[in-house]
């Protein structure tokens, strides 16, 4: 899969050849259109659910437009979109600001990466105080001491970092400075959790999309971004160290060892900021879609049940090819009765 820029285009599934075909009433069937908007972290793999789904329900079309989480959340409020997405939830106080209430479905799961571009280096490790320090601006140069102490014969060029953050109002960024924040005291009082803090350091890029280029662009760059962008652009990643000292390649089955034990709660909202597990990648999330818990369009909400369960069924099962992880069944189970009480 190549992501292209800015994933703008829409999901557009309706087949117009056959929107004729009839319905079980013997009439036309309706077509319904869907907007939405939000984070650019599981672009990729909801724009293939719609695909697939409009796929088998050509009176249903999808427009998704990845705008960053806190675009959807803003889009969400307004009331101009039908449903949203959303790397960081919703704080209580944008729920509220949402007339008849506001359901979270967490649809799915990834790890935020540190991918870079330095030539001659294809393998790296990154050690706690190294990546936060890098992000606050004390680590400068990639032959500095604490990257050169955990990467013992690697010849490490005395290059400037070029770090590349995000532009935009991003829930990509929001967990990543949750875990900066939980590994550095000094990354949370002076950085501290954000969809869109104030960074000391870097290059600004918008989207998962636009970070992605941008390192595959920038020679000496380090940035980050969700784990499907990376390896569907055959980026170099960071083996991570993780709260047990270890140093570990982000791979599936290593983020999948990091929510291995978690717990949805009622308002299905939960963090891992630091995974506890040896084996386990230090930064994972899950991301949500957010759905009103009152749609008045009677087409719309069949459409988008129809959808959600799609997702959390056989949709689960493309999960993995593009860098995502499956919901566990008790969690899948869990989101699908939310999603059935809509």
């Amino acid at each position: 899969m190549k992501v292209k820029g800015a994933i703008s285009v829409a999901a557009l599934v309706a087949m117009t050849a056959l929107l004729s075909s009839c319905n079980g009433n013997g009439g036309e069937a309706k077509l319904v259109r869907l907007q939405g908007a939000g984070a650019s972290f599981p672009a990729p793999l909801y724009l293939k659910w719609f695909k697939t789904y409009g796929a088998g329900h050509p009176n249903v079309q999808v427009d998704y437009q990845s705008i960053g989480s806190g675009g959807g959340v803003k889009s969400f409020i307004d009331h101009t979109v039908d449903f949203a997405a959303s790397d960081a939830a919703m704080k209580p106080e944008d729920i509220a600001k949402v007339d008849g209430g506001v359901q979270l479905l967490p649809m799915t799961a990834g790890s935020i990466v540190l991918a870079y571009n330095l030539d001659g280096v294809p393998a790296l490790k990154l050690s706690r105080a190294a990546y936060s320090g890098i992000f606050l601006g004390h680590v400068k140069k990639w032959d500095d001491p604490l990257i050169a102490h955990d990467n013992p014969g690697v010849k490490l060029p005395s290059l400037p970092i070029n770090v590349i953050v995000r532009a935009d109002s991003s829930g990509t960024t929001f967990v990543f400075t949750k875990h900066l924040s939980a590994i550095s005291p000094e990354f949370e009082k002076t950085v501290g959790n954000n969809n869109m803090p104030a960074w000391p350091v870097g290059t600004r890029s918008k989207g998962n999309e636009g970070v992605t280029a941008s390192l595959k662009t920038t020679p000496g760059s380090i940035g980050y971004v969700e784990y499907g962008y990376a390896h569907s652009q055959g980026l170099a990643t960071v083996a991570l160290q993780n709260k047990s000292g270890a140093f570990i390649v982000p791979t599936i089955a290593s983020a999948t060892a990091a929510l291995a034990t978690v717990q949805l709660p009622a308002d299905m909202i939960v963090w891992v900021p630091d995974p506890e597990a040896a084996d386990a990648y230090p930064i994972v999330t899950f991301t949500w879609m957010l759905m009103y818990k009152k749609q008045p369009d009677p087409a719309k909400l069949a459409a988008l049940k129809g959808i959600l369960d799609y997702g959390l069924t056989d949709g689960q099962k493309e999960s993995e090819a593009l860098g995502y992880l499956p919901l566990p069944a008790a969690i899948a189970a869990q989101v699908k009765a939310a999603a059935d009480s809509l």
